[in-house]
């Protein structure tokens, strides 16, 4: 059973910054590609930023170079520093996997962007 576990949310003004974490388990986490997404009111889930095993990342539009993912196979965790946060950022975020053609996700980190 794959678990994801995120962490590192909170409530930050425009142009600040937020490191979010999500440390997985059930999964061999050094080969699989791990998600970022994130969901704000009103709108659909959207893919943030994606890193395969070894280490290839993807980013929206909306966020690159504002946004980096990276991971530690080590702690089977994976991170999203969050740079230059503007109020449209404010969302859930979520942390993915694809396993066995199936899609587990985290409870998800609110991140609001707000002064």
């Amino acid at each position: 059973q794959v678990q994801l576990v995120e962490s590192g949310g909170g409530l930050v003004q425009p142009g600040g910054s937020l490191r979010l974490s999500c440390a997985a388990s059930g999964t061999i986490f050094s080969i699989v590609t791990m998600d970022w997404y994130r969901q704000a009111p009103g709108k659909e889930r959207e893919l943030v930023a994606a890193i395969t095993g070894g280490g290839t990342t993807n980013y929206a539009n909306s966020v690159k170079g504002r946004f980096t993912i990276s991971r530690d196979n080590a702690k089977n965790t994976v991170y999203l520093q969050v740079n230059s946060l503007k109020p449209e950022d404010t969302a859930v975020y979520y942390c993915s996997v694809l396993k066995s053609s199936r899609r587990y996700w985290g409870q998800g980190t609110q991140v609001t962007v707000s002064s």
